[in-house]
């Protein structure tokens, strides 16, 4: 899989979603995690199928290198001055250290463009690493007292709703400029999605993957179909999911307990990922109660019947709604689950990958609840924002020794291409931003708490929560 095909290579697409690294949780026992990553990891879209060979691949390389090439010196002729910025220390902030380290052939470039960068604008390039349980009250507290706490900052999509709402962050349009790379091709630099009607985020790029994980041994074993033949012809979707969970869930010795399941994870997470496929969300873009939509209704129905109807989720730790049942597909004898990449490698078995099914209601632009998305931001009061931001996008203009974009992780990740090939064509950029771990005292856990572990009306708990829910929104507007 090192050679990839040199047309599926030239049709990677720009359009990216920047992750970080980190954890955290609610007192509800909600959590989000992270992977690490450096400034260069991130989601971006599919590449092609079609193979170019012998003299075309030459011609077609070629070609792209010549475009390359005059691009470069159209942008080099195009853009600004440097500027000189005395000695001035620029500071980046995220809570890991992201200092090249010069230990891999692609931190070794990434060192040597910081040392280009900070002779070119005479500057010093400072990583604050800020521990994760402090950052967004020290952010919001420098920022607040008109004196940041850094020139660029990581935040979560989620938890940049209240900063956005006071007025503490600068839009792009206040600092990049027309000759900017995010304003043109994005070849280094990509315009992340927008948050509450305008963009403020900007990322680097790569790839993760998000969707429903399988254990293809078992699948071979118990002789399922492949979720990725039921997704070619169309398949795949709730109905057919729950057809082939129930088929995967077993007892071999009669002793009237599953040997084999069908499904695992922490329920919170499987409707959030259900919900999406499905037209819906806990908290709409808007800002409105979302889990009163009757798409999502109809998710937290299905979602109680997988739970406690069907008997075909393995639940280890006794808690249905508990993060840990994300990690209970690791024990090898669950089928499926919707889950991460980082969470599933490394395995015993072999880990195939399909996007999560469709919900009867969605119209499959996404995939799954993008609830980790990071951006790079510019907080109001950092001085020469423009120059700021030119020097984060000039850091991102360093050759990789990837093959093609997040080819180590994939490759570490699945031995199938088959695997890759789904990741990049059909998972990557579909993610659906989700907000409501970001809004204070959202009682979207409450809901799945009420309905998944009381086993209480979906209808009826929907109704109970959504006073408390339209009031924590108000309360952020």
């Amino acid at each position: 899989m090192k050679n990839m095909k040199a047309l599926t290579i030239l049709l990677a697409a720009a359009m990216v979603t920047l992750t970080g690294c980190g954890s955290s949780s609610d007192n509800s026992g909600n959590a989000a995690t992270n992977t690490p990553a450096n400034d260069t990891t991130a989601n971006n879209t599919a590449t092609g199928n079609n193979a170019a060979t012998g003299n075309d691949a030459a011609a077609n390389n070629t070609a792209a290198d010549n475009t390359a090439a005059n691009n470069t010196a159209a942008d080099d002729a195009d853009a600004p001055a440097a500027t000189n910025l005395d000695g001035r220390e620029i500071h980046i902030s995220a809570w890991w250290d992201g200092t090249p380290k010069g230990d891999t052939a692609d931190s070794k470039k990434a060192l040597d463009k910081l040392h280009e960068v900070e002779k070119k604008y005479n500057v010093k390039i400072k990583y604050d690493n800020i521990p994760f349980d402090k950052y967004m009250d020290k952010f919001t507290t420098a920022a607040l007292s008109g004196t940041p706490m850094a020139d660029i900052s990581i935040l979560e999509f989620k938890r940049a709703l209240a900063p956005i709402k006071q007025g503490l962050l600068l839009p792009l349009s206040d600092y990049t400029q027309a000759t900017s790379d995010i304003n043109n091709e994005q070849v280094h630099t990509t315009k992340l999605p927008q948050l509450l009607g305008n963009d403020y985020f900007f990322g680097g790029k790569g790839v993760s993957t998000v969707g429903m994980f399988y254990n293809r041994d078992l699948f071979k074993k118990l002789g399922l179909p492949d979720p990725q033949d039921l997704y070619a012809s169309g398949e795949w979707n709730w109905d057919k999911f729950l057809e082939v969970a129930k088929q995967a869930t077993t007892d071999t010795n009669n002793d009237g307990k599953p040997d084999t399941w069908g499904f695992a994870d922490w329920a919170p997470g499987a409707a959030r990922d259900f919900g999406v496929t499905n037209g819906a969300l806990f908290v709409n873009d808007d800002l409105s109660v979302g889990f009163t939509d009757p798409k999502m209704i109809e998710t937290l129905e299905f979602i109680n019947r997988l739970y406690n109807t069907e008997n075909v989720v393995k639940v280890k730790k006794g808690d249905k709604n508990s993060w840990d049942e994300t990690s209970t597909f690791k024990d090898g004898d669950v089928a499926m689950t919707s889950n991460f990449d980082w969470n599933v490698g490394g395995l015993p078995f072999e880990v195939g990958v399909v996007p999560n099914p469709q919900g009867p209601s969605g119209d499959g632009k996404y995939t799954y609840a993008n609830t980790a998305q990071n951006g790079w931001v510019i907080p109001k009061g950092v001085k020469d924002p423009q120059a700021v931001y030119q020097i984060y996008e000039e850091l991102q203009d360093v050759p990789s020794t990837e093959e093609y974009l997040g080819q180590n992780g994939l490759e570490a990740l699945f031995k199938n291409q088959s695997d890759i090939d789904m990741a990049l064509q059909h998972i990557n950029n579909t993610g659906r931003i989700s907000l409501e771990e970001g809004v204070t005292d959202y009682p979207w856990f409450s809901v799945m708490d009420d309905i998944i572990k009381k086993k209480l009306s979906v209808k009826a708990t929907v109704e109970k929560y959504k006073a408390p829910a339209e009031a924590a929104l108000a309360k952020l507007k």
